[in-house]
């Protein structure tokens, strides 16, 4: 279903005005003559599932909490997932940190200095000599697989049945309800198994119906990890270095659980049956005599101590709230295109719904792999944050992103130390990050930039929602902040007279040598931007503008431009010749951004130059998006929509809605958020300071787009 990067290059070349900056009304694309049938749109692309394949793995979620099954609707076989998909059941609140390295405390790192402008910052960069607590502070705290729950299942000769013994599998994940079906046959019996998560608490709730439970072959296992900073989040191999402890009453048993200094609880209550301890952290439920068996796990951490709710109360509010969920958002229906690449974009839609939904609207920004397994130790990186969430915002779901908007409050004093220890003013925000906000060391994290005016953004969407006096306040802290290290980041150069941004920093493609990166063109765009919102914020509050910043916005370094197109940064000549990998991020100054600084003359021929020469089978999944996001405002639609779907590697997207990076991230949440970012604008407009409202859906005939409640984009 994919362009070529020939194909791309070869489609039409139609000219079209540029847009930027904030407008509050909802934009729409294509005439609606009636109002979408949603329930269609959505269960047309429901996953189905009739063989074992790790890629086509399905979850069940709430934001907050995910449970991966395989084609059984539990986690019965792991080991046929583990290396390409682990199966794992995760929540925002389950993290736990290994012991420290013997004779060492965190307060012994040292930090590298780097000469900024004739006086030394230090930064978390540098390991030699101290290995074992540099590694152990970037693999703690680490995401924690809480419990697996799966099949004991028995053949008739009495041994366990294998993968290979599943029969006649077909698995359904009713996308509109939120429940996962799945049925198959185990020597001939059928066994019909229904899962969900409820929407308010960590519970996933089952019904399982089939013959063999009666008859002693189909059981149900739950069992215990140590945690683990590996991508499977799991250490089976150390039962002596945590604990469970279980006590058991009728139908129910609690389980409270200890790793080192970490603690959480698990409760289990079910139809019938009894449950007995199989092992060291290993309990079954069996003995059900009826040919049905239904089970509550609920994951927590705090104990629980009231009913849990039941399976069938689980199941409808699963429903309720799944249904609530795709109606009063923005919906986007591509089935009355003709252009043969719609049906895949619009099951790539549909999934991204779901899959950001699951794990990327929680209290928390989301790891790069969500709630699905271990990415960088299950830490989050802010500088993605925006590619997770923020499409949220123009789906007319902001309320899935301002949850872990808040994060930033409850970091700001971390950030603000840190800029005053680097000799800054102002809060300057981390990279890889933990619960409690903490940088993580790294070779390149401490020195990026790129995540610093993100918060402004942020803060600026949620006026546009809420333009009130209370969001003014609730925000002012962090923009203020924010803008404060922005300006003081910058040094004023004496050779040109201008405002640097570097050296030392890394650009988004954290490709090149902090010691010579200066002015980079994203970073440059995107603190004029940062720094114009932040003083109209102080605006709207009353307040006069900030002189220190004006200065700065003022006197920052011109993009910079060699031959007509504009270069990765400042210096670098050979930007479409040796440069032109990792992301381009060049072409988001004018697409993810709203062109403060840009030319769009010049910005034109830089899209077009990229998309030449630049090697995409060396980029990310976001990098898709965000050069559809620069077509798009560019007035290219027909390269909006080709490089949106081109044919590459890291473009790929799982039957299950996942978008494929590389062995090891096998899941990347920045590609589907980015995705639903690129299609809201492209289908319902932007606006802006250097022209038009205008489509960024080709106007050839076959894209007949309809779509409901989409905000326009900044």
């Amino acid at each position: 279903m994919g362009m070529t990067r020939r194909e791309v290059l070869g489609a039409s070349m139609a000219a079209a005005g540029w847009l930027a900056g904030p407008r509050r009304a909802a934009g729409r694309w294509g005439a609606i003559p009636d109002r979408l049938d949603r329930q269609v749109v959505v269960r047309r692309h429901n996953p189905v599932v009739q063989r074992v394949d790790p890629f086509s793995a399905l979850s069940v979620g709430n934001g907050e909490f995910a449970f991966t099954s395989d084609v059984t609707g539990l986690q019965t076989f792991p080991d046929a997932y583990r290396k390409d998909f682990p199966l794992c059941t995760v929540a925002h609140w389950g993290w736990h940190t290994g012991p420290l390295p013997a004779g060492v405390r965190p307060t012994d790192i040292r930090y590298k200095a780097y000469d900024t402008y004739g006086r030394p910052v230090g930064y978390l960069t540098e390991a030699k000599g101290q290995e074992p607590l540099f590694n152990w502070l970037r693999e703690n705290p680490h995401r924690l697989h809480l419990g697996e729950i799966g099949f004991e299942l028995r053949k008739a000769d009495g041994s366990h049945a294998g993968v290979g013994d599943l029969k006649e599998i077909r698995q359904v994940l009713d996308l509109w309800t939120g429940i996962l079906d799945s049925r198959f046959e185990l020597e001939g019996w059928p066994v019909h198994v229904q899962s969900c998560c409820h929407p308010e608490h960590d519970l996933l709730a089952v019904r399982v119906e089939s013959p063999l439970l009666a008859a002693g072959r189909v059981g149900v296992r739950l069992a215990f990890p140590y945690g683990s900073p590996a991508v499977d989040m799991a250490d089976w191999a150390v039962p002596h270095r945590h604990q469970t402890r279980c006590t058991r009453g009728r139908h129910r048993a609690d389980f409270r659980r200890t790793l080192d200094s970490d603690r959480y609880f698990v409760r289990l209550e079910w139809s019938e049956g009894r449950l007995e301890e199989r092992g060291e952290h290993e309990y079954v439920l069996s003995g059900a005599t009826e040919g049905w068996l239904e089970f509550v796990c609920w994951f927590g951490g705090r104990a629980w101590t009231e009913d849990l709710p039941r399976v069938s109360q689980a199941r409808q509010a699963s429903a309720a709230h799944w249904e609530r969920f795709w109606s009063e958002g923005g919906a986007i229906d591509l089935g009355g295109c003709t252009d043969s690449r719609a049906p895949e974009l619009e099951r790539r839609i549909v999934l991204s719904q779901y899959n950001t939904a699951l794990h990327c609207a929680g209290s928390l920004p989301s790891a790069e792999t969500g709630l699905l397994f271990n990415s960088w130790y299950g830490k989050f990186h802010l500088e993605m944050h925006w590619w997770h969430s923020v499409h949220f915002a123009a789906w007319n779901r902001f309320a899935c992103f301002e949850r872990s908007m808040g994060y930033y409050r409850r970091i700001l004093s971390e950030a603000k130390e840190t800029a005053r220890r680097q000799g800054y003013r102002g809060a300057r925000w981390p990279k890889m990050v933990g619960p409690a906000g903490k940088d993580s060391p790294s070779g390149v994290g401490p020195l990026l930039i790129w995540q610093q005016p993100h918060p402004i953004f942020y803060a600026e969407l949620c006026h546009r929602q809420r333009p009130t006096r209370q969001t003014l306040e609730q925000w002012r802290e962090v923009v203020f902040e924010s803008a404060e290290f922005m300006a003081s980041f910058a040094v004023r150069d004496s050779s040109h007279g201008w405002y640097s941004l570097g050296p030392p920093l890394k650009t988004v493609s954290e490709n090149t040598d902090p010691l010579r990166t200066r002015n980079p063109t994203f970073e440059l765009a995107y603190w004029r931007f940062g720094l114009r919102v932040a003083q109209a914020w102080r605006e709207r509050l009353g307040l006069g503008r900030e002189p220190g910043w004006d200065a700065v916005l003022a006197g920052l370094a011109p993009l910079p431009v060699q031959d007509g197109r504009y270069l990765m940064q400042e210096g670098m000549v050979d930007t479409y010749t040796t440069w032109n990998w990792e992301h381009p991020a060049l072409l988001g100054i004018c697409g993810m951004l709203p062109g403060d600084g840009v030319d769009a003359v010049i910005m034109r021929s830089t899209l077009k130059r990229v998309l030449e020469v630049w090697r995409w089978e060396r980029c990310w999944g976001w990098d898709f998006p965000l050069a559809a996001m620069a077509a798009a405002r560019a007035g290219e639609p027909e390269l909006a929509v080709g490089v949106l779907l081109m044919d590459a590697a890291k473009n790929r997207y799982h039957p299950n809605g996942h978008n494929y990076q590389r062995p090891g991230l096998t899941a990347y949440l920045p590609g589907n958020g980015g995705l639903l970012a690129a299609v809201a604008m492209m289908a319902a407009g932007w606006e802006g300071r250097l022209g038009q409202p205008g489509p960024g859906f080709p106007s050839n005939g076959r894209w007949d787009v309809r779509c409901e409640r989409l905000d326009s984009w900044m």
